[in-house]
């Protein structure tokens, strides 16, 4: 039952990765640096810590 807890935080950060990339988007539009910059390391972290958590909970 654990196991599904780990997918879900994954598919959740994913959803943030994806509202950073959007933002990231909007912000390159507008062009905003500093929020770029925000968004971009938001969208690289959250990117990373939910590919790893997903591939850890399919591989085992």
């Amino acid at each position: 039952m654990e196991a599904y807890y780990h997918i879900i935080l994954g598919v959740l950060l994913l959803g943030v990765t994806l509202l950073a990339v959007i933002s990231v988007i909007r912000q390159l539009k507008y062009k905003n640096m500093f929020a770029l910059l925000f968004s971009a390391i938001t969208a690289v972290a959250f990117g990373f810590f939910s590919i790893a958590t997903i591939i850890k909970e399919i591989i085992g």
